[in-house]
């Protein structure tokens, strides 16, 4: 298992043909004690995550919030929406099978954010991106990706898989920014920009 960093610089996927891609956090009280701490723990936060497929510099396909498979063949997949982040294991994910990917997307770029009103980073801990190698039906997670916890924004371009002539590489972006919440168009700006 290893941690990407954008240091590393963009990771072949040969022979990766299906990767799935996933976001788990862990719901906070904050500061708050008592009833209210007990009440905003239950309740949870609402993270989500969005995966942005790219025509060049032109965004034309989201997965993710009410979009589960825009290309509508299968190949960019969201599993659902979580909005508490309770349970184990991940809370949502985006699997891509890279053969069935229309040609025309040259790039997907992976984002994380506080997208619905009332939500944010800050109501949330522990929040881990991982990697999976999906090839052959089987799911390995082959790593993790570690934001930074110290922001007050609510966007975390955290990812891009590039098609690179017939193959793909995945490379780490890790940049936060802000996003006006509820706004997909502010969404898809935020996703080009990176």
């Amino acid at each position: 298992m290893i941690t990407l960093t954008k240091e590393d610089g963009p990771a072949d996927l040969d022979g990766v043909t299906r990767l799935t891609f996933g976001v788990s956090w862990d719901p906070t009280a904050g500061s708050s004690g008592g009833v209210l701490g007990k009440l905003r723990r239950k309740s949870g936060t609402d993270l989500d995550l969005i995966a942005v497929a790219m025509q060049g510099g032109d965004p034309v396909r989201l997965a993710g919030l009410d979009s589960l498979d825009p290309m509508g063949n299968g190949s960019l997949v969201h599993s659902g929406d979580n909005q508490t982040g309770h349970g184990d294991g991940d809370d949502e994910t985006v699997t891509v099978e890279f053969a069935r990917i229309p040609p025309q997307i040259t790039s997907i770029v992976f984002v994380a954010a506080a997208y619905k009103k009332g939500s944010s980073f800050q109501k949330a801990r522990n929040i881990s991106f991982k990697v999976y190698d999906a090839t052959g039906g089987s799911s390995q997670q082959v790593a993790d990706i570690w934001p930074s916890l110290l922001t007050q924004d609510n966007g975390c371009a955290v990812a891009k898989a590039v098609r690179v002539g017939g193959s793909w590489k995945l490379e780490v972006i890790n940049i936060t920014g802000k996003i006006k919440q509820g706004d997909e168009h502010a969404l898809m700006r935020f996703a080009v920009s990176k």
